[in-house]
């Protein structure tokens, strides 16, 4: 897609394999996951693909973002290191296009329960009796923590009057806070 002249341009291009496919590497750059399985990324893509079609503005924001990666001074956006790759998406991170994906991948990403599987949330706990009848500190993946008492002996320490006066004010209604 080269021209976006007219309004069945940008719709079109959204619909093809390469914005797909364009869209899928933005996300796994923007939200690397080394557990998370491709169709993870692959939904959340299809998701806000159909998702940008559903105004002229977003259809019109997400096909221009889309078709610039490809047209980049380093090459193919699909072409590019990781690292790289990376340092073009924080220069662009607020375009229009990058905050359309941004704030919708949050959403669906990870609101996938493939996506809560390889991230170890076991998902909603009220339907289960809560965090605390399911071990609400049965996280695998944390350290212990160190927990020590201390046991010496408590002491207090006077500090004495203060080296300086300290004047009483008079509070007034202005003064007072009404919850």
């Amino acid at each position: 897609m080269t021209s976006l002249s007219t309004e069945e341009a940008p719709r079109r291009f959204l619909e093809s394999d390469r914005a797909h496919v364009l869209l899928v590497r933005v996300i796994r750059i923007a939200f690397p996951h080394d557990t998370l399985p491709v169709s993870a990324y692959e939904r959340t893509a299809d998701s806000l693909l159909n998702l940008a079609v559903q105004t002229n503005r977003m259809t019109l924001a997400v096909a221009n973002g889309l078709d610039s990666l490809g047209s980049l001074p380093q090459g193919d956006f699909l072409g590019l290191p990781d690292d790289e790759a990376f340092a073009h998406l924080k220069s662009i991170e607020r375009t229009e296009f990058f905050t359309f994906v941004r704030g919708n991948t949050v959403l669906t990403l990870y609101n996938l329960p493939e996506v809560w599987a390889a991230l170890g949330y076991e998902g909603a706990s009220v339907e289960k009796g809560g965090y605390l009848t399911r071990g609400f500190d049965d996280l695998n993946w944390l350290p212990d923590p160190r927990v020590e008492e201390y046991s010496g002996e408590l002491t207090r320490v006077e500090q004495g009057p203060l080296p300086y006066p300290v004047k009483a004010s008079r509070r007034t209604e202005a003064d007072e806070v009404t919850l």
